[in-house]
């Protein structure tokens, strides 16, 4: 599923300007996954996901992997220097999207995807088109 997503990456990076064909088969991957992985902030029993800061608004960071996740929380430096980890947590696709929705209260404008390995991104507004693909897939 991952290495799926890195060849949807190149084509959506190949595509002509306005196709919008290669980002919607991305999505449909990322919505085929069966968790999301976040890196947590904050404390472990009420932790945050990771965001970053982007011209549009917050974005929250989602992970196609735990390897992924791991990966970024190197790149980014946040590791604990204790343990040498960070602390990551998952669920469900479905219950995911519900929950980064719900940030949208707090101003995060959208979700990154695998950030800063792919860092295509989706506006929180639109994470309804992800539900109902997963909704329509389960029929």
């Amino acid at each position: 599923m991952v290495a799926e997503l890195d060849r949807l990456d190149a084509a959506v990076k190949a595509a002509p300007a306005g196709d919008t064909t290669a980002q919607i088969a991305l999505w449909r991957q990322v919505t085929a996954l069966e968790h999301w992985f976040f890196i947590a902030r904050g404390s472990a029993d009420r932790p945050r996901p990771y965001a970053v800061a982007a011209e549009q608004g917050p974005m929250i960071c989602l992970y196609s992997s735990a390897a992924r996740a791991n990966e970024a929380t190197r790149t980014l430096g946040l590791v604990d220097s204790g343990s040498g980890a960070a602390p990551l947590f998952s669920m469900p696709v479905s219950a995911a999207i519900d929950y980064v929705a719900s940030f949208g209260k707090a101003g995060v404008f959208g979700v990154t995807l695998d950030h800063p390995r792919l860092g295509h991104y989706i506006p929180l507004a639109n994470l309804g088109l992800l539900k109902g693909w997963i909704e329509g897939a389960g029929q």
